[in-house]
């Protein structure tokens, strides 16, 4: 797996890289170097490791809003001294927050996390069928599902929209869980391109573009994201 930790301490940056054998690991110790190879350099990162406080350096919190502007499928996990940017990571959807000191049983979970989402979005996939097509759209390239008269209209992160017959509460029984959430009596949502919940509203990160949430969902959908953005951090 290739990981990039961005931390200003470099103590704390090798500790963790002792702590991941086996993976491919770079160590930055800037927001702005790391920032320079991704989007000058093309540099791609399974998983980015940012340390939220950075002196003389935009913050980790900062470099994570420009990454997921340049890769909407960036895997970031905050490291930080304390809690007080839970808010913000959820904002941002991290998939983990660790806080220092970072032991090896937290890195195993986290790597184990990441893995699980790199399968889930490769190997699960929707089939559709509309007139006289048919064929499958994997999971992670599925923005959300929006529904009208039994029509289903698949929302992709290339920006194609692909028609299928069936009805929403039908699919609901079949992908909703860990990759799909029911926001709405009209859309499904997968959880992984979620940006921020903003009011009645889920932005996703590819666009800013807006899926609504209704009343009936509203306090199930916030429930299920929280949990599945922290739930090795034991935060309830």
């Amino acid at each position: 797996m290739r990981i990039a930790v961005c931390d200003d301490c470099r103590q704390d940056a090798c500790a963790v890289r002792e702590l991941l054998p086996g993976q491919e690991v770079t160590l930055y110790g800037s927001t702005e170097s790391l920032l320079s190879d991704v989007e000058q350099g093309g540099k791609h990162f399974d998983l980015y490791l940012l340390d939220i406080f950075m002196e003389n350096s935009m913050s980790g919190i900062e470099l994570a809003g420009k990454l997921r502007a340049w890769d909407e499928a960036a895997v970031i996990c905050f490291v930080s001294a304390s809690n007080d940017f839970y808010r913000e990571a959820y904002d941002l959807y991290a998939v983990q927050y660790l806080i220092k000191p970072i032991g090896r049983e937290e890195l195993e979970k986290l790597l184990d996390k990441v893995e699980k989402i790199f399968i889930k979005n490769k190997e699960e996939t929707l089939g559709y069928s509309w007139r006289r097509a048919s064929g499958v759209i994997p999971y992670g390239k599925i923005l959300y599902i929006s529904s009208r008269e039994h029509v289903l209209s698949i929302h992709c992160t290339d920006g194609r929209v692909q028609e299928s017959t069936g009805k929403l509460s039908d699919l609901e029984q079949k992908i909703c869980g860990d990759t799909f959430l029911r926001c709405h009596q009209s859309f499904i949502v997968n959880v992984y391109h979620i940006r921020e919940i903003a009011g009645m509203d889920l932005v996703l990160a590819e666009k800013g573009e807006k899926v609504p949430i209704s009343r009936r969902y509203y306090a199930a959908v916030q429930e299920r994201y929280r949990k599945l953005l922290f739930e090795e951090v034991g935060w309830e």
